[in-house]
């Protein structure tokens, strides 16, 4: 085929369909269109009213956590603790709530902003590679957790914190709108402050924004907090959804929920981009996508294999754009 033919209107979208950016741009919002097409021909009472709202309750947690997690990683970081930090909001609540609702919440996102502190300072300050840094309280916030909790499952009967994971506005879940809130200002940081710029050129280009005069330390720092406060914001609302704390499981695995979402979105693992949108519609493609296996009385196991062959295609197109 010449180089004219290319050229030509019809040949264009053809080009298009063999070009990784292409695929990485905008390749979740087809998976997504597909699975939810599939759903609508082949699956039972799925494309329901009352089971995309489950859906959408669902998937609002892991949402709030990608946002987190998609600014780390635009920095060219990880975060392994989100789960953790989960946890240990869900630890403080009950403790706290005997001082009232707020004091519960504000000591609860205190303690994720202390997380991503630690974190952030780990990475900016002493030199530890993010996944290291991370890693550490990855293990002992969750052990730190279960001490806060004395292992135990604790109920949470209060009506305010539960009407957060269980209400509603004009008939969208609470949870849900909280989410879509959250995407729309993590959207406005990245695209419209100089901190989201900041954010971005760090991840591009570390050593370069630094001789530019950024404040990359401060930055990153910056970062981990927002990524550990959104992570316990998470916690909360997902104590309220299930009405009791538990540390030694809430939150569990979260952390890899989150990545396959920002990485499906077509976010780079090597920093420098960040897509919003792109995340929101991987962390739906994937509660999707698990919640179509399981109405067709597929094991979970073949969710996880699933999710793992997306995870690997993802990569492979950021990996063959990158090359060009």
């Amino acid at each position: 085929m010449t180089q004219a033919t290319l050229s030509t209107p019809a040949a264009r979208p053809l080009a298009r369909l063999r070009d990784p950016a292409w695929y990485q741009e905008y390749g979740v919002y087809l998976a997504v269109a597909v699975v939810l097409l599939f759903n609508a021909l082949f699956t039972e009472h799925f494309m329901t009213a009352d089971n995309l709202r489950t859906q959408l309750v669902q998937v609002a947690p892991i949402v709030i956590v990608a946002l987190g997690m998609a600014l780390v990683i635009g920095t060219e970081g990880v975060d392994l603790s989100v789960g953790s930090t989960m946890a240990v909001a869900a630890a403080l609540l009950p403790l706290y709530l005997g001082y009232g609702l707020v004091p519960a919440l504000v000591m609860a996102l205190l303690a994720g902003a202390l997380v991503g502190a630690v974190n952030g300072t780990l990475v900016s300050l002493v030199g530890l590679q993010p996944i290291v840094a991370t890693l550490a309280l990855f293990v002992g916030g969750r052990g730190l957790a279960l001490v806060m909790a004395d292992g135990q499952l604790k109920q949470i009967v209060n009506p305010d914190l539960l009407s957060l994971g269980t209400g509603s506005f004009l008939g969208i879940p609470l949870v849900v709108l909280i989410a879509a809130v959250l995407a729309v200002a993590v959207a406005f940081l990245v695209q419209r402050t100089t901190f989201g710029r900041q954010v971005v050129a760090i991840g591009g280009n570390r050593s370069a924004a630094s001789l530019a005069g950024l404040p990359v330390r401060r930055v990153l720092i910056g970062v981990y907090m927002l990524c550990g406060v959104l992570a316990a914001l998470a916690g909360i609302l997902a104590t309220a959804r299930l009405t009791a704390s538990d540390p030694s499981s809430l939150g569990t695995l979260m952390e890899l929920s989150a990545i396959t979402a920002v990485v499906v979105g077509g976010t780079p693992l090597n920093g420098g981009s960040i897509r919003v949108l792109g995340t929101v519609a991987g962390a739906l493609l994937m509660q999707l996508l698990r919640a179509t296996l399981v109405k067709h009385d597929l094991p979970d196991s073949t969710a996880q294999i699933a999710q793992a062959a997306i995870i690997i295609a993802a990569v492979y197109v950021a990996r063959e754009r990158r090359s060009r």
